[in-house]
């Protein structure tokens, strides 16, 4: 049999429905970050990088692009004989086929693949988040403290601890209290999502809670093991690290990347972040055109100016155009003349010429406010743009758009049009 001291389980299969129309056609691991990354890559590196090498990617929700990124692993130097990358999507079993219905319930349904290798510990993580993390030293303060369970955790502004799981420490590190999404938090020590488990604890605990419709690690995983008694403790950990779940924060920690000092170094040799590079061409700079404080990506064409934007690999801005304070990904087309500001522009979108985006006064979003709660224009992929129309701010556009489609040649903040069935 082999055996493997500690493997990961990655959960990967959230539709991310607060990221709009970025996610209506994939899931939210699979966005693209920084200009040539996904937000998978960052759990992935971290992996390679703490010396992981065998890695279950539970996928569920539009997994299409994020099977043909993740391959069979050789960019994070996960194609292994033995272990690697394992994509585990939900599967028809003899007698039922379910999908997965919470956290746990995935981990469960892909014990076999667990069983596989025979680990001591199982490392859970989340396909979401930006940062960069060595799990070995996190199972090594596990092992130091002869742990059942450790959850890694950071410190937040006590005014965000309802947002997340909160732990209450004893001055071991031992966990005392745990709560889920606390009304009134007792402590602003959040559960970052990922946990080490001894893998006995946790089969024990999967097996018994089995029958839980919606089993989920901070609902029903952890409270099971607090109350038998198990030996669970918090590793503080005092990095960067960014939940990317809404489109604020999506669009901030874009916009960090490009400090002129970043307090997230995507370019660090000894940590490096790997991702599947197509062979591009370099970036054409055409004499007229200016940049500053910007992630220009490779094989893109820039005839216009660009400041203070995270710009994806292949994009083409044309003359005249101005850019400003916004993303745009892959194979994005930018007309002539056309200016763009605080915008997020999802892949292979086509705007015209003589556009403008983020025009106006601020106004609450018709078509999801909780969604849709910054002044930043959301395009989903494969949209296009006419000429000469004017868009407001908070505003959210998906599919192929007309003229007509802009009332007297604009779109008002606040308002949306969707043409690619409801994607909300």
């Amino acid at each position: 049999m082999i055996k493997k001291e500690m493997i990961a389980m990655l959960l990967a299969g959230g539709q991310g429905s607060r990221l709009g129309v970025l996610t209506a056609k994939g899931a939210k691991p699979a966005v693209a970050f920084g200009g040539k990354y996904r937000i998978i890559d960052f759990p992935l590196s971290n992996c390679i990088n703490s010396g992981v090498d065998t890695v279950g990617v539970l996928t569920q929700y539009q997994p299409l692009r994020l099977n043909t990124h993740i391959g069979i692993g050789i960019p994070w130097d996960l194609d292994r004989n033995v272990g690697g990358v394992t994509v585990l999507p939900p599967y028809e079993r003899s007698g039922n086929s379910e999908w997965y219905t919470g956290t746990a319930n995935a981990i469960y349904q892909n014990m076999n693949y667990i069983e596989t290798y025979n680990p001591d510990y199982v490392l859970i993580l989340s396909g979401d988040h930006i940062y960069k993390m060595d799990y070995e030293v996190m199972l090594d303060y596990h092992k130091a403290n002869n742990a059942d369970i450790t959850i890694a955790a950071m410190p937040v502004p006590i005014e965000e601890a309802s947002r997340f799981g909160i732990v209450v420490t004893d001055e071991t590190n031992r966990i005392t209290e745990f709560e889920e999404k606390p009304a009134h938090p007792k402590s602003n020590l959040a559960s970052m999502g990922i946990y080490i488990f001894s893998w006995k604890v946790l089969r024990e605990a999967l097996i018994q809670l089995s029958g839980q419709s919606g089993c989920d690690f901070g609902k029903h995983i952890i409270p099971h093991c607090f109350h038998k008694g198990q030996r669970i403790f918090a590793y503080e950990y005092n990095g960067y690290w960014k939940d990317v779940g809404t489109l604020g924060s999506y669009w901030e920690a874009n916009m960090e990347l490009i400090d002129i000092i970043p307090v997230f170094n995507l370019y660090e040799e000894f940590w490096r972040i790997y991702t599947k590079c197509d062979t591009l061409p370099p970036q054409y700079i055409s004499p007229e055109a200016k940049i500053e404080r910007s992630i220009i990506g490779e094989g893109s064409e820039i005839y216009g100016e660009v400041t203070n934007s995270v710009i994806g690999c292949g994009v083409v801005i044309g003359k005249g155009a101005v850019i400003r304070d916004s993303i745009i990904m892959q194979n994005s087309i930018i007309g002539a003349g056309s200016k763009i500001t605080k915008t997020i522009i999802a892949e292979n979108v086509e705007i015209g010429e003589n556009v403008e985006t983020g025009v106006g006064e601020y106004r609450e979003s018709e078509l999801d406010p909780k969604v849709y709660a910054f002044d930043l224009v959301t395009i989903g992929e494969n949209s296009h743009i006419p000429s000469n129309v004017r868009i407001g701010k908070n505003v959210a556009i998906a599919g192929v758009t007309n003229p007509e489609d802009y009332q007297e040649g604009s779109l008002s903040s606040g308002e949306y049009i969707i043409k690619v069935g409801d994607v909300r």
